[in-house]
């Protein structure tokens, strides 16, 4: 199988959105439930932290892979919430 470069898709951010965060985020000590928006995610869909070193393990840790990311934001949404289930 091909590798694919990490290349998020641009207005998607649904990493930032379907999954829960358990650990701190800047602004959210709690981390975030499912389903909820970053508070670290602009209002065009960037991450405030990307080049931060405040920005959680977990976040740096996300890998683009088609699997889970399917072929638009609408795909990404629905499957990263299925995993989270």
């Amino acid at each position: 199988m091909e590798t694919i470069p990490h290349r998020c898709r641009p207005a998607c951010a649904a990493c930032c959105i379907a999954p829960s965060i358990s650990s701190p985020i800047p602004g959210m000590p709690n981390g975030k439930p499912a389903g909820v928006r970053c508070i670290q995610l602009t209002d065009d869909f960037l991450c405030k932290l990307i080049d931060s070193p405040e920005r959680p393990k977990v976040c740096f840790g996300f890998v683009f892979d088609p699997l889970v990311c399917g072929e638009n934001r609408e795909d990404a949404m629905r499957i990263i919430g299925e995993l989270e289930k």
